[in-house]
This record gives C-alpha cells, structure tokens and sequence, in this order.
C-alpha cells in the first residue's frame, strides 16, 4: 500500500568535502499538490532533486518516494517517479520515437504499452513529425518536450523536474504547464525546481525557498506573498546576502 505523501525528506544533508550543500532538509509533499522548490544559484536545489531521483546519495537522512526509501528500496522508488533534468539529453543518433522507446524498455513496458503511450504523449506535448526525425535536428526546445514524455511513459506517481520551461517557446511553455496542472489534478504530484518566480507564483501550492542548503521559508503561495506582494519581492528578500531586498 503506498503512502499518503508523495515525496518526504527527512533529515537530509548532503556534503561534498567541506562544502555543505544541502543541510537537515525536511519536506513532506503530499498527493496531488505541485511543490515549487526555488532559490538561488548554489543553494541547493539541484543536489536535493538528484537525491530525490537516487542520483545522488545523501550524507544523512532520507528520502521517501510514496513510501518507499530510495536508498532501501530504489527499484521500487524509481518505478514511481519520473525525472526531468535541467539539460535534456538525447542520443543525436535516435530518432525521438526511438529515444522514447529505448526509455520505455528501462522499465519493461510491453510493446503494446509502449507504442499506445509514445502515440499519446507524442500528441499531447505536441511533437509530431518530429517524433520521427533524428534529435540530431532538434532545437533545444523539442529536446527537452521529448524529454519531459519519457518522463511520463512509465506513468509515475511522482514528477521531478528542474528547470522545466528553459528553451521552450511561448505555446511550449503553456503546454507543459496544462500538462503539470493536469497531471496533479489527477492524483500526481510535482516538484519543480525553477528560477522563473512567475512561473512558480502562477502553478504552485505551496513553495520552499531554499539559501545556502537551508530552506528559509516553506508556505502556500497565499501565505508567502500576503495575497497580494510579489513573490520575486519576497524571494530576494530572503536570499539576498544582507538579507535586504
């Protein structure tokens, strides 16, 4: 039976020599919420996603993938989650149908699965053509639409992904938003890492802004901005190094 949160962190630290990177972070994200994770560069952010998705392994605590332990029990964790990193990387040499399927086999989806889930998320991230045409030939922007469909192939519980809007076009940009809101309204849940502030203020439930490894400030959007200052007022006021906007 799986657990009623989503993702937890528990403690976690993380740190690379004498460099602390990441210290005693404590998260609980539950079912169906989109969780913004914002702070400056080299706060922390991308080291506490790649723990998250089991890329990294934590110096202490934690991390609990509906449930699951992702150091305990990675296979199970992994079968859960689909991860979007900040730099789409694709073999230039595959076309992005074959790319899709080549993912797909990771997680031995049979091929009736996996041709019915490449057709459908082909459609829905508005891929087209290009699904058959080597990535070789594809703009930054179509690279990471056919990265964040790999990401939904296997048809997670979890979506983790940093910098989801880089690169992407204005309709580009609104899809992947449809498809983020949509994906939570069904019982999905995000963890978005961004820079974009107006992003995160339009999408988010609630949003961590994490400093120097440790989260400053974890509220709903309406607590955060008083209903009614910007959140980009907000964010520099908490992560400006006098601590003054």
């Amino acid at each position: 039976m799986l657990s009623t949160i989503a993702i937890e962190f528990n403690g976690i630290s993380k740190n690379y020599g004498n460099s602390l990177a990441v210290d005693n972070l404590n998260i609980a994200i539950p079912f169906g919420e989109l969780f913004g994770f914002l702070g400056p560069n080299g706060a922390g952010k991308t080291t506490a996603m790649k723990i998250a998705a089991g890329l990294v392994r934590a110096s202490a605590g934690n991390v609990k993938i509906c449930g699951y332990d992702v150091d305990d029990n990675p296979l199970e964790a992994k079968r859960l989650i689909g991860f979007v990193p900040e730099s789409p990387y694709i073999y230039e040499s595959l076309t992005g149908r074959e790319f899709l399927h080549y993912c797909a086999g990771l997680y031995r989806m049979s091929n009736s699965d996996t041709i019915a889930m490449v057709e459908e998320l082909c459609e829905g991230f508005g891929i087209g053509s290009w699904a058959d045409r080597r990535a070789g030939e594809y703009s930054h922007g179509m690279k990471q639409r056919i990265v964040m469909a790999s990401a939904f192939l296997h048809k997670p519980k979890v979506i983790l992904i940093d910098e989801p809007m880089v690169g992407l076009d204005p309709a580009g940009v609104k899809l992947v938003k449809k498809i983020m809101t949509d994906f939570c309204s069904n019982g999905g849940t995000v963890f978005l890492s961004t820079h974009t502030l107006a992003n995160a203020e339009e999408l988010c439930d609630r949003v961590a802004i994490i400093k120097s490894g440790v989260v400053v400030k974890l509220e709903n959007m309406a607590q955060l901005t008083d209903g009614h200052v910007p959140l980009e007022e907000v964010f520099l006021s908490l992560t400006s190094e006098d601590g003054n906007s």
